[in-house]
């Protein structure tokens, strides 16, 4: 654990100094302040990285993570940063990013009791509960797996919609696309999931919200 703790030490001070030979003013610039055009919500799997997936630089993404890239209206930490990314920094695009292969979304297909975290994984049963007659008619367990995992984004991407942050953002004009991806592990390449949404009009009109203002 030392050896560990120190060379992450080290290796942050190599990093300092390859960045400041290739760019005297990189941290200077980076201090000034953030305009990220992209929102990320993604799974905390420590193989899913969201800056290196898709090439950005530091400062070109904001960042939110939890088990399985939930959008859980009562998290107070996801909607937090979803409204500072949108009313804030003014992000043109949300992303929410799934990876084939999650444990949260294998767990879910259980009934395995892991502890805590047993709280977290029901919103995800929530989501197999919606479409079981689909997922059950699929045999293959690993075809299955697949496919709850881009499901599970695609609710997600709507529930995004949901919101009244997302919704007062299209409301008064603001130019916002919400995107589902599926990330692959065993390739680095992403699926387009093309649940794309950008208007009130995308959403359902039992969600749409009557703004009195």
């Amino acid at each position: 654990m030392t050896d560990f703790y120190n060379q992450i030490l080290e290796n942050n001070k190599k990093w300092v100094e390859t960045t400041l030979e290739s760019d005297p003013n990189y941290f200077k610039d980076l201090a000034k302040g953030q305009t990220p055009p992209l929102l990320w919500i993604g799974c905390s799997d420590s193989r899913v990285p969201a800056n290196e997936i898709i090439g950005a630089k530091a400062g070109e993404v904001f960042v939110h993570r939890n088990i399985a890239n939930m959008v859980v209206h009562t998290d107070m930490n996801m909607l937090s940063v979803l409204d500072y990314a949108v009313n804030v920094l003014k992000v043109k695009h949300v992303l929410v990013c799934g990876h084939y292969g999650c444990g949260g979304i294998k767990a879910a297909m259980g009934n395995d009791s892991i502890g805590i975290i047993d709280n977290w994984i029901r919103h995800i049963k929530n989501v197999y509960r919606l479409h079981s007659k689909y997922l059950d008619s699929i045999h293959d367990e690993t075809s299955r797996f697949n496919k709850f995992v881009e499901i599970n984004v695609q609710e997600q991407v709507i529930d995004l919609a949901k919101t009244s942050i997302v919704q007062n953002a299209w409301r008064n004009g603001q130019i916002l696309t919400l995107h589902g991806w599926v990330y692959g592990l065993n390739s680095g390449y992403v699926t387009d999931l093309d649940v794309n949404m950008s208007s009130n009009d995308d959403l359902d009109d039992t969600y749409k919200l009557k703004f009195s203002i």
